[in-house]
């Protein structure tokens, strides 16, 4: 090998890495590090609309205009991927329905609010094949209405807009939903290292679907509920049951809604499987760069029509596919049905000694009629005794199931978007909706002045209204826009028994509050949120700043009525390192909990290091424990958190459950911490923030950035003020 000869790997003067593994880096050499790349998952600079608002354009869309051209693209066939029968109904309802269908009650996250089923890993799930044709059919409408129009939206009301097309008449539609512009990979989707492995491995018992692991709400990686085939592919439709209640109760949905989704999912489109799916390409983020974002190139003669392959199982659920009718549920009654395999060899079921005249068409020569089918889970809507009864009411009063089903649908796709008032558009439904979790208008004339005097006056100690204004706003997630201060939740039950609200203080509190609420003809939201205020106004004047915390009033009470207490309960908070409080040991550590609901919150990780810093100096700790305040002027909003952690006249050292800071000379005891206090100076990203804030100039600065996160929060739920 002479001079020019340079071996291809090791010495080319490129830096490698851009094609790396998703999830590769060099951080993979301390896998026990704290990764903070969950609170810069939708950072502002992987957005190429910078200065754009997309609730603030969509305002200026032809709604009219998107649906005629989406209803004449539905029967637009494309040469390079035609419509089943001349119609992308079914093609479109399905993907929005796996993109709204990801949404999980748990924690908020998945849904169709974002459109991140553009994107890996969701973009090239098992589940999701032919999903990337569905986007790219649709990709001339997004070229014409451009920023007017998101991907999230389209993706949504492309599914919407086929229903009609078919026949249903729905419930509405809602503009507003922003995309996102990168993937979402710290999302949780479960610990598997590979597509569709054994649901065993997310379930504590395999013969309990409600111990399917949280936050997750499919059976198996990859899959958007449960495996059409059966449990792990082994048909047993009482079995399925179990996982079909658990999985769409993980989306909020009961079992008249599940069966209405189930059906009117089915009553339109087809499953493909004509073929062999070893025939399939790579996916489309593994796919080469000649399919330009296309994945599973299919072999199989044409590759497409007929011989389309998705799911493995071959056929329609009715006789007439591209139509809203009743057939799903004529079929499922009329006939018997028996198991058999499709031409890809998935379980399937299929009806005995059915009439020629109700087998729906082929996809491309009318004349030729082949069995409909039935998944494993269709067949649980008649073999569950409690399915069974719902889907016979359904079957007896087609108009009642339509009507179910239209509902049912507008909540899979809105119910991420979060309450009413973020609704933009002329279809958008004026009811109040429970699952909506409504909250009437407050008032927004009424005298703050006074009200912030009488509460300064009310013998409440800071660390008494600042806590109380932070456990009502926790709540708040930006992943579905549910909790948060506004209606004052926190005075009903569940919220008012949570043990992190600490019943009794909260009890003391808003004695104190509600009269003060009412004779200032002010919302108790507000009253609560104003008291936190004044709680660091006092500790900030204490500290030596005069300030003023910015208060938007217009907070309304929400009441008994209009709170479906039961799913709050996914709310209820198990932990808050803010106020240095776990209600037990769990798996995971304390900070990596932390992390998870600051992003769920939407804070960044400086604002949590200055929420942190200020909460622990101002005394705010749950049951006022001592854990954390490095300071001798407690209730006074300074930098002594931070100045005493990164102190090297101290050493750290563990003691028992919780640990100890002792002076370095003398050995003295000066105060105790939890691992959530000392990670703020173990951390490496995490100590560069708090040493911002040590420094002996930034004190005013600390203040004036804890304002700012603080308002943040408190304002989180205030769709009203932005919409």
């Amino acid at each position: 090998m002479d001079g020019n000869d340079i071996p291809s790997t090791g010495k080319c003067p490129v830096m490698h890495g851009g094609n790396t593994a998703m999830g590769t880096s060099n951080m993979d050499w301390w896998p026990n590090a704290l990764n903070l790349d969950i609170l810069h998952q939708h950072d502002r600079k992987t957005n190429p609309l910078q200065d754009f608002t997309y609730r603030n354009e969509v305002r200026n869309l032809d709604f009219d205009a998107v649906k005629r051209d989406l209803h004449a693209l539905m029967t637009d066939s494309q040469d390079w991927w035609p419509a089943d029968w001349g119609h992308y109904g079914g093609l479109f309802i399905r993907m929005s329905w796996h993109a709204a269908g990801t949404y999980r009650i748990a924690d908020g996250r998945g849904g169709g609010g974002t459109g991140n089923q553009r994107f890996a890993p969701i973009n090239s799930w098992p589940d999701n094949v032919s999903l990337d044709k569905a986007r790219r059919i649709l990709w001339p409408i997004k070229k014409k209405y451009g920023n007017r129009l998101s991907w999230a939206d389209l993706i949504i009301l492309a599914g919407t807009v086929a229903y009609e097309n078919m026949g249903l008449k729905t419930y509405g539609f809602a503009f507003g939903r922003d995309d996102i512009w990168h993937p979402e990979k710290d999302t949780y989707w479960g610990a598997e290292k590979e597509w569709l492995a054994p649901q065993d491995e997310r379930m504590g018992n395999a013969d309990d679907a409600t111990s399917m692991e949280n936050p997750l709400a499919a059976v198996q990686m990859g899959l958007i509920y449960v495996n059409p085939e059966g449990p792990n592919g082994q048909p047993d439709p009482l079995k399925t049951a179990a996982l079909v209640r658990e999985t769409f109760a993980r989306m909020a949905m009961n079992d008249e809604e599940t069966v209405a989704l189930t059906a009117g999912g089915h009553t339109v489109g087809k499953c493909h499987g004509n073929g062999k799916v070893e025939l399939l390409g790579a996916d489309p983020e593994a796919a080469d760069v000649c399919e330009q974002g296309l994945g599973w190139a299919n072999s199989n003669k044409s590759g497409k029509g007929r011989y389309t392959m998705t799911s493995g199982i071959e056929g329609a659920w009715t006789t007439h596919p591209t139509q809203w009718d009743n057939g799903f549920f004529y079929l499922l009654f009329t006939y018997d049905w028996e198991l058999r395999k499709s031409p890809a060899g998935a379980w399937q079921w299929e009806p005995v000694n059915i009439k020629e005249e109700d087998k729906p068409v082929d996809v491309e020569d009318p004349s030729i009629r082949y069995n409909p089918i039935m998944t494993d889970a269709d067949m649980a809507m008649k073999m569950d005794p409690i399915y069974r009864e719902i889907s016979l009411r359904f079957y007896n009063d087609p108009d009642y199931f339509s009507e179910v089903f239209a509902r049912a649908w507008f909540k899979l796709t809105h119910r991420d978007m979060g309450p009413k008032v973020r609704y933009i558009g002329p279809e958008a439904p004026t009811e109040d909706l429970i699952w909506q979790d409504p909250v009437p208008a407050g008032n927004r004339e009424w005298n703050i002045a006074g009200l912030k005097a009488r509460i300064a006056e009310s013998g409440l100690t800071v660390a008494e209204m600042v806590a109380t204004a932070w456990d009502s706003a926790r709540t708040f997630r930006g992943s579905d826009n549910r909790g948060g201060a506004n209606g004052a939740r926190i005075r009903l039950a569940p919220q008012k028994d949570w043990e992190g609200n600490e019943p009794d203080r909260l009890a003391r509190v808003l004695a104190v509050l509600e009269p003060l609420a009412a004779e200032f003809g002010a919302s108790l939201a507000d009253t609560i949120v104003l008291a936190g205020n004044v709680g660091v106004e006092l500790a900030a004047k204490a500290a030596g700043y005069e300030v003023e915390v910015p208060f938007s009033p217009g907070r309304g009470d929400a009441t008994d009525a209009m709170t479906d207490a039961d799913s709050f309960a996914v709310l209820e908070p198990i932990h808050d390192g803010y106020r240095n409080w776990l209600k037990k040991d769990y798996i995971v550590a304390p900070e990596e909990l932390m992390l998870d609901r600051t992003q769920l919150m939407g804070l960044t990780a400086p604002e949590m290091v200055v929420l942190v810093g200020g909460m622990r100096a101002m005394g705010t700790n749950h049951g006022g424990t001592r854990h954390g305040v490095f300071t001798d002027r407690e209730g006074a909003l300074t930098t002594d958190f931070f100045v005493n952690l990164t102190d090297m006249a101290n050493t750290w050292a563990k003691a028992g459950d919780h640990y100890e800071i002792r002076d370095r000379k003398t050995g003295v005891v000066k105060w105790t911490a939890t691992r959530l206090d000392l990670v703020f100076g173990s951390n490496s990203i995490l100590r560069s923030y708090a040493e911002v804030y040590a420094q002996d100039d930034n004190g005013g600065k600390f203040v004036a950035d804890f304002i700012a996160a603080w308002v943040k929060m408190m304002e989180a739920d205030r769709f009203d003020l932005r919409s």
